[in-house]
């Protein structure tokens, strides 16, 4: 029994480990280090390109309980994550690089994946699963839509924000805390009064950004939306997005500030610091001049610049079944961003499912079918749901999980709720799972 995995990202090291924890070997290809995307920095697997962020880590959110079934179905990506978390409030952040790191000496150090460095070009014989992101290299994806055919012809744009050094953020015109003083004080608060903001959204929003091939405001996705392109959508927008200061009481003032720029630790040793919601694509010297506006920011030295890139994604309702199977030929699967799951842990989630349930079939086992009331279940479900029309980029919601059969008064209750309901599943199928 063998598995080719092509990438070794998120998707593509889950995938293989979960395959190789089930007895099966597998050969993981990986094309760094001979050969980069614009995206990725490091040698390491699983090199978080954007946000360091896994997004919330409660039950009363979607993407909470999703992390909640991976770590009981034994997640390499959640395990490396919790054991490399910084604090960030009620959210699952970890040391970028530190995380990265034990993803690769993981993977590299089980004795039934074989790591191979270099580009993929073709689609290898034999029982396939494809991983390689959405920004596939160009080779493969001429060779998948010689497969796929127009179903793969589907993309949006994707942004990093810009990674300051915590010493040279302005102290005395920032403060930490954390909003209505929840949790630990892990986030850098940097604020602004009206002409400041004023003056940074102009400068915002007649900057020069960097010419991307095709790009409109309409062709990102709402998650990672660039700062820019959301300023321009009106004067106030960021005041209710990632500048809002609601609950953010400036210790010199007693008072919210009319906005607030939030900092978040991006490394253990709080050495480095990323602009939370700043996904940008201004050109270098734009961020510079138009950050620095930021009275925190003005002497920041910036150790990354944001990015844009493409990510193209599947036609998935069309191509794949509910196990992220290309419906036309079983033995080939895929995971990940290019399956149209969005985020960190939707698509360590994916490559989890696709791993599973290749090693099942491999070894005559039949399918284990997470019920679309798990949050993994829902999002292979959503993913293969042919009914689905107009298919774009997903992230992991309560919306596409089937409601209770009975009220519950609040929201965040009725959420809580569900994922019980969810966990009570998870934990009838957990030995199953595992085995």
């Amino acid at each position: 029994m063998q598995v080719t995995v092509i990438g070794a990202g998120l998707a593509g090291s889950e995938c293989a480990w979960q395959l190789a924890q089930r007895g099966v070997d597998v050969i993981l290809w990986e094309m760094k280090p001979q050969k980069k995307t614009p995206a990725h920095i490091t040698d390491y697997f699983a090199e978080l390109c954007c946000s360091n962020s896994l997004r919330s880590d409660q039950l009363e959110n979607a993407v909470g309980l999703l992390k909640e079934e991976l770590r009981r179905l034994d997640s390499l990506i959640l395990a490396c994550a919790d054991a490399t978390r910084v604090e960030a409030g009620g959210a699952l952040a970890v040391d970028r690089h530190g995380f990265a790191r034990m993803v690769t000496e993981k993977i590299r150090s089980h004795p039934r994946i074989t790591v191979r460095e270099g580009e993929v070009t073709d689609i290898p014989d034999g029982e396939v699963v494809v991983a390689s992101g959405p920004l596939t290299s160009d080779a493969l994806a001429e060779r998948l839509t010689t497969l796929l055919g127009a179903d793969t012809d589907l993309h949006f744009y994707d942004a990093a924000a810009p990674l300051v050094s915590a010493e040279s953020v302005d102290m005395e015109k920032a403060w930490f805390g954390s909003r209505y003083d929840k949790g630990t004080a892990d986030y850098v608060n940097c604020p602004m009064n009206k002409e400041e903001y004023d003056a940074f959204w102009e400068a915002l929003t007649t900057a020069q950004e960097v010419e991307v091939h095709g790009f409109e405001d309409s062709m990102v996705f709402e998650g990672c939306m660039p700062v820019e392109v959301m300023a321009r959508r009106g004067h106030d927008t960021l005041l209710y997005g990632p500048l809002k200061s609601r609950g953010l009481d400036d210790p010199r003032t007693g008072r919210w500030p009319y906005a607030v720029v939030q900092l978040r630790r991006d490394n253990a040793d709080g050495t480095v610091y990323n602009l939370v919601g700043f996904q940008t694509h201004l050109r270098f010297p734009e961020q510079r001049r138009v950050f620095s506006m930021i009275p925190a920011l003005h002497d920041a030295e910036f150790l990354r610049y944001g990015v844009m890139h493409r990510n193209t994604f599947l036609n998935s309702p069309r191509l794949l079944d509910r196990y992220y199977r290309l419906k036309a030929e079983p033995r080939i699967s895929f995971a990940g961003q290019m399956t149209g799951v969005e985020g960190y842990v939707e698509s360590a989630a994916s490559g989890f499912l696709a791993g599973v349930e290749t090693a099942r079939r491999l070894q005559g086992k039949a399918p284990l079918d997470f019920p679309r009331e798990t949050a993994i279940g829902a999002l292979g479900l959503y993913v293969s749901n042919e009914s689905v029309t107009v298919f774009q980029p997903m992230n992991i919601n309560f919306g596409i999980i089937p409601p209770l059969d009975h009220h519950v008064k609040g929201k965040r209750n009725k959420n809580a709720e569900l994922s019980r309901r969810s966990l009570d599943r998870i934990e009838k199928m957990k030995e199953e799972v595992l085995s």
